[in-house]
């Protein structure tokens, strides 16, 4: 269904001063635009009665010309409805409803030759998104992009869900404070801090009175990622641009525009995780067959080298240079974890136990030689170590029905990487390889560019094309933040862009919040890789001296709700064989649950506390169910009226055993299955740090059976 409804009205004298008001769809949320007297176009925004966003300029200051910011009048005001509905190739739900009112306002200013300026406002009952539109017009073609200043002016002293503006990572523990007590100063930056009040989107805020509000950005294309300035006194948020090397933000030329600048608002937690708002504004698919997109559950080489297992290098040799050196002499340090009888060990266990690939990191050459040291040649990306048989692996992979997924570590050497990509796919393509994770560690070359300026987002962007083209998948580490260019580059399955699990094997770890915050912030913009499925929560067994006291923070049942709490059509059993081999039992909730779904429920949500999700299986009629907590124990009760009337199914409960715990005793955990129908309300007990996970199949006969006896 489809139907845009448009108006144009044209007279300058009528619109030069009047303010616009815009209804959502159904009057939940009204925004009102206006220009001062000044010349300032300001925008303000109400969730019925509530007021969200007080008056708010909007603005964006060009280099060695006059800004965008004051001196206007309204030329000319167009207003439209759309409602439509569309589906996605893979995601939470079958289809997505798009459903909004639109306000375009072309602002003229008079001392600037009339040039001209369009603010374009989408408004959903769910939320905003507009964006700052540059016509081409005479005597404006290129121009540079100074600073933006979009003004986010809050309503109070909100409780705030907050990591660093960091312009070259997200892996922070989030902090939870007021707006008044930002301060990233007493924070171990881990690549470049900023100022002192600036953090990251999207950012997470939740009222005195009851409203859940996010701010985020949507559609990130050509232009760099917006951090917010924190005014910890008047609670205001402005928008602060990562930099270019040359300091100044984005190089442009019209006509252009922004990326849509996003508010998601509520007064029901659940209702923001369900919103698709920033689905929506994005550009429909430019991948017309879509077919060999293929979501999916790995395994891989990976965790052992997290672990201290083994290890990423193949040879204990320092300064080595990359083009001059006899790989084949060098003395193998008996560590390395991507040799072909190990990754032959991980191909037989992901054909056991139905999983689609195998991940394989250090294959490739050049490893010894690229850690923090800002170095420009270091991977070729095509040439294996000596104990790594590309064409064996790719022969038994295939006759075990197993694909193998490339992975690319760049280290951040991305003009490297850009010249070598084309030979890369190439190499792909021949062995039998169909996804890659590539991988930005340290700073990037060209040296001064930052993750998430200008010059990166259009690399990311440009990546996902060109693999597109190629039918390759992408799964991106240490990228800019998501924005839901997923909708547009169905191929880039996945980022990682936050703190993953793999923080939990040698750092302070994350947080027992942690994974109760990430879907109220990164996981807005998209998917993220979070590597869940840990079972060997505490380390010290796979390296007693490296590992000592290091742990997941989670119980082994939380890992197993993850699949489902944490969103992703790329999910990876994280731990090694022999961990899962030991608990069969709980692995088999890792063996059922999908990672394409045909709907989702957001049961009961706070952000920083709990998550309860349900989702139905693409195809399938099986629902999976996964809760989580923090670090409190919580007994919550769950209503199965999702389920269709009058069906009777198996639920399967995975949960944390008796004197569970994530710190004490974090692996006990007890599995039992009861008849369930939509009148069932299970009550759930979820331990410090722990969590549930459930699967409801149609009973059989046999089970309806056996249940009813018992």
């Amino acid at each position: 269904m489809k139907y845009i409804i448009a108006g144009c009205f044209i007279t300058l004298a009528i619109y030069s001063t009047q303010a616009q008001t815009l209804h959502s769809p159904t009057k939940k949320l009204t925004l009102n635009f206006q220009v001062n007297t000044a010349g300032e176009p300001t925008y303000q925004l109400r969730f019925g009665a509530k007021p969200v966003i007080k008056p708010s300029r909007l603005a964006v200051l060009l280099q060695n010309q006059p800004g965008f910011d004051k001196g206007f009048t309204i030329a000319k005001i167009d207003s439209s409805a759309t409602d439509e509905t569309w589906a996605p190739v893979w995601g939470e739900v079958k289809q997505i409803r798009n459903r909004y009112k639109e306000l375009a306002v072309t602002l003229q200013q008079a001392a600037a030759k009339n040039r001209r300026l369009v603010v374009r406002f989408r408004l959903y009952d769910d939320g905003l998104g507009f964006r700052y539109e540059f016509p081409a017009q005479p005597g404006f073609t290129y121009f540079t992009v100074q600073e933006e200043k979009t003004e986010f002016n809050l309503t109070g002293d909100h409780k705030t869900f907050w990591i660093p503006g960091d312009y070259d990572s997200n892996e922070y523990t989030y902090s939870t404070t007021r707006l008044s007590e930002i301060n990233t100063t007493p924070i171990e930056a881990i690549q470049l801090k900023s100022a002192p009040q600036r953090v990251q989107t999207p950012l997470m805020l939740k009222t005195q009175d009851g409203l859940y509000v996010n701010i985020h950005e949507a559609a990130l294309v050509n232009y760099p990622a917006m951090m917010l300035d924190v005014d910890t006194k008047a609670f205001g948020l402005t928008s602060h641009l990562v930099p270019s090397a040359t300091g100044a933000k984005a190089y442009l030329q019209a006509p252009e525009h922004t990326p849509w600048r996003t508010i998601v608002v509520s007064d029901k937690a659940p209702e923001v995780l369900a919103s698709k708002l920033i689905l929506n504004l994005n550009e429909p698919s430019k991948i017309a067959d879509t077919g060999w997109i293929k979501p999916q559950k790995f395994v891989g080489v990976w965790w052992e080298m997290h672990v201290n297992k083994a290890s990423w290098n193949y040879a204990d040799t320092s300064n080595i240079k990359l083009a001059t050196t006899d790989w084949s002499k060098l003395k193998p340090n008996g560590r390395h974890g991507a040799n072909t009888a190990n990754v032959k060990r991980y191909i037989d266990f992901a054909a056991k136990h139905g999983l689609q690939s195998v991940l394989v990191e250090g294959w490739n050459v050049g490893w010894e030689d690229w850690a923090n040291n800002w170095k420009e040649e270091v991977f070729d990306f095509v040439t294996p170590y000596p104990d790594f048989d590309v064409q064996e692996l790719q022969r038994y992979a295939a006759s075990k029905g197993v694909k193998l997924m490339m992975h690319h570590e760049t280290s951040s050497s991305v003009t490297n990487y850009e010249r070598r990509q084309e030979t890369a796919l190439r190499f792909m393509k021949e062995h039998g390889y169909d996804a890659v994770k590539t991988g930005y560690v340290g700073r990037i070359i060209p040296r001064g560019e930052h993750h998430d300026g200008q010059w990166m987002v259009n690399h990311y962007n440009r990546t996902a094309a060109n693999m597109a083209q190629q039918q390759i998948m992408v799964d991106m580490h240490e990228s800019v933040r998501l924005t839901g260019l997923h909708r547009t580059y169905p191929n880039w399955l996945a980022s990682e862009a936050a703190r993953g699990n793999e923080f939990n094997a040698w750092s302070t770890g994350n947080p027992p919040e942690h994974e109760t915050i990430l879907p109220f912030t990164r996981l807005m913009g998209g998917p993220m890789d979070y590597t869940p499925g840990i079972f060997q929560i505490k380390l010290e067994p796979w390296n007693p001296k490296a590992n000592k006291g290091r742990q997941v923070h989670t119980t082994l049942a939380k890992q197993l709700a993850l699949y489902v709490t944490m969103y992703s059509p790329v999910q990876m059993a994280a731990d090694l064989p022999e961990a899962y081999e030991q608990h069969l039992d709980a692995f088999q909730f890792i063996k059922d649950v999908p990672v394409d779904w045909d709907d989702t429920r957001i049961l009961a949500a706070e952000p920083g506390e709990y998550i309860i999700t349900a989702r139905k299986a693409k195809g399938k009629d099986e629902w999976y169910l996964g809760a989580i907590t923090d670090e409190r124990a919580r007994r919550q009760t769950v209503k199965l009226d999702f389920l269709p009337p009058k069906a009777r199914y198996t639920a399967t409960i995975y949960a944390d055993g008796k004197d569970a715990d994530w710190e004490k005793n974090p692996m006990v955990y007890q599995i039992r299955q009861v008849l369930v129908d939509s009148r069932t309300q299970l009550p759930l007990q979820l331990a410090p740090g722990g969590g549930t996970a459930i699967s409801l199949k149609p009973a059989t006969k046999e089970e309806l059976r056996k249940l009813k006896k018992q």
